[in-house]
């Protein structure tokens, strides 16, 4: 879930408060994207992405007014095409998270770094080293582990995540590549309303249709009257999202992004964690071996890209 800063300079060098505070943004997120299934049972994606965005943007915009913070876009057409990337991204994360453990779904997810440097590579012919050729195939074999394709239930549901990992990483290299002058402020309410967008064309895409989440899935569910519980968890995501994003923004400005992007690899951990504390899921021996492969390869391609 790497998220670039794109700060003009670093205010001051902390790389301790750096990393408490990308473990503390990634165990916030963690814990809170365990609480997706209990929205899923009352309304469906579209409806969430359209108002959690609503309510983020809603707080987000006259706080970066009355804060100063820049709002003006340099580059429309890459900031639309990283929101459109990330955003879509995150339709698929939070897809499968109303259905698979958050940790499983979270491995899928943070094999973005195998990704970036893969269309770094192809792409913009970024040097690739024996270390980071090996990294990628330790992912690769990591991925394999948590999904198992060859048991018996496997469906494709379990490689949403894989999906959503891909097109983070195109957001991500977008981010490097032609976001570099932007704002953070500019990046998440860009990346906000994109999902809003989603979510609103999920809806009228859906709408005059009779849906129901018990049998039409998270993805099929179009517009459904409130529940007290489901807008209240769907209102704690989006502050929640909001100061974990906040408390990740803040560690890329005291640390180098090499140094910081380690740590997002605790959301994989604390999402399991959470799974366990919360609903009682246990990955077994060899999704553990697994994700612990695809941290390995994300940290030595993280660091020896940031050597590079």
């Amino acid at each position: 879930m790497t998220i670039e800063a794109t700060s003009p300079e670093i205010v001051r060098h902390d790389p301790r408060q750096a990393a408490i505070l990308a473990v503390f943004g990634m165990v916030s997120l963690s814990f809170i994207d365990n609480f997706v299934p209990v929205i899923a049972r009352d309304i469906g994606l579209w409806q969430f992405h359209a108002y959690r965005s609503a309510m983020v943007l809603a707080a987000l915009l006259p706080i970066a007014v009355l804060m100063g913070w820049r709002l003006q876009v340099r580059n429309w057409r890459a900031v639309a095409w990283r929101s459109f990337c990330i955003s879509s991204a995150m339709i698929l994360y939070f897809g499968a998270v109303a259905s698979l453990p958050v940790a499983q779904v979270a491995a899928g997810l943070l094999t973005s770094p195998i990704f970036v440097l893969l269309i770094s590579w192809g792409f913009y012919g970024a040097p690739i080293g024996r270390w980071r050729v090996l990294a990628v195939l330790l992912g690769f074999a990591g991925v394999m582990l948590v999904l198992r394709p060859s048991g018996g239930e496997v469906s494709a549901l379990n490689f949403i995540p894989i999906g959503a990992g891909f097109l983070y990483a195109l957001g991500a290299v977008a981010t490097r590549q032609y976001c570099a002058k932007e704002s953070e402020a500019v990046l998440v309410a860009s990346f906000f309303a994109a999902s809003g967008i989603w979510g609103a064309l999920g809806l009228l895409a859906l709408s005059g249709t009779a849906t129901d989440p018990a049998l039409d899935g998270f993805f099929g569910t179009g517009l459904q009257p409130w529940t007290a519980e489901a807008f209240l968890w769907t209102m704690a995501q989006g502050v929640v999202s909001l100061i974990g994003i906040a408390a990740l923004f803040r560690a890329y400005l005291l640390a180098e992004a090499s140094h910081v992007a380690v740590f997002e690899y605790a959301f994989l951990i604390a999402a399991g964690i959470w799974g366990y504390v919360l609903w009682g899921q246990v990955p077994d021996a060899l999704a553990l071996l697994g994700m612990a492969c695809i941290i390995g390869a994300g940290i030595v391609i993280i660091k020896r890209s940031g050597a590079a």
